[in-house]
Parts: C-alpha cells; structure tokens; sequence
C-alpha cells in the first residue's frame, strides 16, 4: 500500500507560512531612558516655562534612523520608536529639570494659564542620531528669558556617547546625552532663581519737588520826575 498523500493546498500552505516566518522578523519598540531624576519636594520652588522645544524635522518620524559612515541615514530595520520621540524628549527635559532644581514648578510650554515664569526655556534639538559603528551625538542650543523678557544665556551645545552597537544600546546612549543637557541646562538656570521682582526693579520716582521759581524777567525802570530847584517865571 501506498501512503496517503496530503492534499496540494495543504503542502501550499505549509509553505507560505514557513515563508511568512521567515521573512516577517518581530520589530522592537523603543523608548529614551529618562533615567533616575529625582522627584522634586519643593511646591514653590523655581518656576521655569520649558519651551517651545523644537526637533530638527528629520526626526519627527517613527523610524529609528541609523547614521552611515558616509553621513547618510538609513532607517532600522530592526526597531522603531514606540511613539512620538518629539514628546519623549520633552518629558525627558521635564523630568530631569525638575529634579535638578528640586522644583515643582517646572512646566511645559505654553504652560498653564495664569502662569508667571521666572525663566523661559527656548530649546532647539538640531541632531541626535547614532549608527552600529557611530556614536550617539546630540546638537542642541538654548536661550534663557528671564521675567523681563531679556536674554541671560544663549549656548549651543554639542554632546557625544558611545556605545556597544546594538540598537538597545544607541538609544540609551541617546538618552544618556539628553540627561547630560538637563544637568548642564539645570546649572544654567539655578543662578536665575533669586531673580528680585519686576517691581523691585523698577525705579522709585523721586519725591516731587517745587519747580525751581523762573528767574525773574528785568523789570524796566520807571521814569521818575526830575526835580530841579529852578522856578519858571511868566510875564
């Protein structure tokens, strides 16, 4: 006897699922470690607008992107970010300037209404990509605005990591580089915490005084008689 053989469609089918599985690998997702930061005690501590943080555009993008030796981006094949990666790093920034200045009062732009900042945080992200064989590297630059509008400081920053050249390890050594820009924006900040209020700063007006009296015009002197002791005889 003969074994029974299995119908075509069963052998096509076997096939097309050994093909499926061999060509749909499982993508990681991945998200920016935020670290540790501390969690801030003080309700009434420094308060700071965080923002607008704008991201250069090549990064407003699911894809997980890999720098080339030639400078060229390519994206992963392997991963992707499990969201938006403009609002992790906005969370990221949150978390750990908060923690730094020990301070509750550090909110994202356009902040809640009704509320006055000490400090306002214009952050640019221009770059932060890494590759297997390129290290992570962050280019950033801030300005602080003080309560009176004016600029405190300005500073472009550039940041590097390494890594071990998987992808898990690039993107913790990319957040590893925006911890660093917290701190170093932290250390910016606390020097403007003792800011003395607007009032204060305003000049108190001086006492009014009594004009100066204007300086007399001349007087024009008055013609007066002239008196003379001879006497006019008339005939």
């Amino acid at each position: 006897m003969t074994a029974p053989r299995l119908p075509l469609f069963l052998m096509l089918a076997g096939l097309l699922g050994l093909a499926g599985c061999s060509t749909h690998q499982p993508v990681s997702l991945y998200q920016l470690d935020s670290g540790s930061p501390a969690q801030p005690a003080q309700t009434a501590g420094m308060a700071v607008l965080l923002g607008p943080v704008v991201v250069a555009d090549y990064l407003q993008r699911e894809t997980l992107l890999q720098r080339q030796n030639d400078g060229s981006l390519q994206g992963s094949t392997d991963g992707r970010w499990a969201g938006s990666l403009s609002s992790d790093i906005n969370q990221l920034m949150l978390r750990q300037v908060a923690g730094q200045l020990d301070s509750q009062r550090v909110v994202l732009a356009p902040g809640p209404s009704g509320f006055a900042p000490d400090v306002q945080v214009l952050l640019t992200i221009t770059r932060l990509d890494s590759g297997k064989s390129q290290p992570a590297i962050l280019d950033a630059q801030w300005r602080l605005i003080d309560r009176r509008g004016q600029v405190r400081d300005n500073r472009i920053v550039h940041l590097q990591e390494e890594h071990a050249g998987t992808t898990a390890s690039q993107v913790q050594a990319q957040g590893v580089l925006l911890q660093h820009l917290a701190q170093q924006l932290s250390v910016a900040l606390k020097p403007l915490a003792n800011q003395p209020p607007v009032a204060a700063e305003t000049p108190r007006k001086q006492a009014s005084q009594p004009k100066p009296a204007a300086p007399e015009k001349p007087k024009m002197p008055m013609a007066t008689p002239i008196r003379t002791d001879l006497e006019v005889f008339r005939f």
